[in-house]
């Protein structure tokens, strides 16, 4: 009797690891995607020269990070040294053209 409890418990907590490993990769294939996809916006905004564009790469970089930092997939202060980096560089491309 004490046996097939202690079999059934390991069960129990197998099927739950299972699920837990297929949560994980589900969560790092999710979180690696929209890391890349960020960082791929970055550096096309990086590339850009033109004033308007870059503004509007901005925005939309700008919103990308904080929500990688919300969601713990990057640190909140390096999300935030990113968005400085990323706002003098479209500064200095204003005022380059201006």
């Amino acid at each position: 009797m004490a046996g097939k409890k202690k079999s059934e418990k390991a069960l129990k907590h197998e099927r739950s690891i299972r699920k837990r490993i297929r949560a994980n990769e589900a969560k790092r294939l999710r979180n690696r995607y929209q890391l890349k996809t960020a960082r791929t916006f970055i550096k096309r905004l990086r590339n850009t020269t033109d004033k308007a564009e870059a503004e509007a790469l901005y925005k939309v970089v700008s919103s990308m990070v904080d929500k990688l930092a919300k969601k713990n997939i990057i640190h909140w202060k390096n999300a935030a040294n990113k968005k400085s980096k990323l706002a003098r560089y479209v500064n200095k491309l204003a005022a380059a053209q201006a």
